[in-house]
């Protein structure tokens, strides 16, 4: 099949997670021998932070602006069996639009945002990615977020038949690696800062960096404000590039996620960062949301955390203990959370239609 998308970014991981996300399907997807054209907005804090142009069997066309790529879009339209337009997409009002009236192409929204978006809407401050009338247009819609999300796509916004497509990690990219120890640290945390993470972020990193002094923390991320808590042992850095991934989290014994509020709220929100980290053979400590569970066996593949004292307490944990747990939960990613997965998971979908 022949896939045309219109999503956020591919060629830069700077500032969001669904580059990387993108990336594993594509890969997945071209291997499969499907072909694959992305569109993607050439935006200046993404040009001048690119790290990524070419994938075997993706086309990536950058543009300035939507009327610049209108007349190209339609013609790939045309002869596309898919078109993808998701979250965030800084021209997906547009797309809709063009794509509202043509036939013999399958339409799908893919929200890699879900919970935010609801909220957004709940708050009377209405998304400029989703259109004004909804997302009845659309034969389907995909959502990174499961759960209840999935029926409040239908009775908020109008969706018709809307299915879960989760994060992943790609197997070939992400993977147990010990080449460059250059974040040695007992816990890290990769993630963009969020206000709405900052609270978590504080309890389950910040204070058990206070509580033992003695122990090295590793912060990973972009647009952390001058008057984020650090301590002495929290050791910064502003932006790590996909290729150094498995490095990051492979440096440190525990690596830790933690999950936006709104996401949360909801469950069933698994982020592509925890998917990679456990790929890696990493111990992955995170905070609990509901369904948390149905990809990870608390406790044996995944350990919990609610408060600074209770992380304090599992990275005392013996080396024996945490790799055991770590080498279960990436026999649990390899077997059923890959890009390979979810890219055969969106084949299955769309040939329902």
């Amino acid at each position: 099949m022949t896939f045309v998308i219109f999503g956020l970014s591919v060629s830069s991981s700077w500032g969001n997670g669904h580059a990387t996300i993108w990336r594993g399907l594509i890969r997945a997807l071209a291997g499969m021998g499907h072909r694959i054209t992305f569109f993607e907005k050439d935006v200046q804090y993404y040009a001048s932070n690119r790290d990524l142009t070419v994938i075997d069997g993706m086309e990536l066309i950058l543009y300035e602006n939507w009327i610049q790529v209108e007349t190209t879009a339609r013609i790939r339209f045309k002869y596309a069996d898919v078109a993808i337009v998701t979250s965030y997409c800084p021209d997906a009002a547009s797309v809709t639009e063009s794509l509202e009236n043509m036939t013999g192409i399958l339409k799908i929204f893919y929200d890699l945002d879900t919970p935010v978006t609801l909220q957004s809407i709940e708050n009377n401050s209405w998304p400029p990615y989703i259109p004004d009338k909804g997302l009845g247009m659309y034969d389907c819609i995909l959502s990174f977020t499961g759960g209840a999300v999935l029926g409040k796509l239908k009775s908020v916004l109008g969706a018709s038949s809307v299915f879960p497509l989760y994060g992943c990690a790609d197997s070939e990219t992400h993977f147990p690696s010990d080449i460059l120890k250059i974040y040695n640290g007992d816990l890290s945390y990769m993630g963009t800062f969020a206000a709405d993470r900052q609270k978590k972020l504080v309890e389950l990193f910040v204070e058990p960096a206070k509580k033992v002094p003695q122990k090295r923390f590793i912060l990973g991320g972009v647009m952390y404000p001058n008057d984020f808590p650090w301590s002495e042992n929290i050791c910064y850095y502003e932006h790590i590039a996909p290729p150094d991934h498995p490095s990051f989290y492979c440096s440190s014994k525990f690596t830790l996620n933690i999950t936006r509020e709104a996401m949360a709220k909801n469950g069933f929100c698994p982020s592509g960062r925890l998917f990679e980290a456990a790929i890696c053979g990493v111990a992955v400590i995170s905070d609990w949301w509901d369904g948390l569970d149905n990809f990870f066996i608390p406790g044996e593949e995944i350990l919990i955390a609610e408060n600074s004292q209770q992380v304090v307490e599992i990275i005392e944990m013996s080396d024996e203990e945490r790799l055991k747990i770590a080498m279960q939960a990436r026999k649990r990613c390899l077997s059923q959370h890959t890009a390979k997965h979810r890219a055969e998971e969106l084949v299955k979908i769309v040939s329902q239609f």
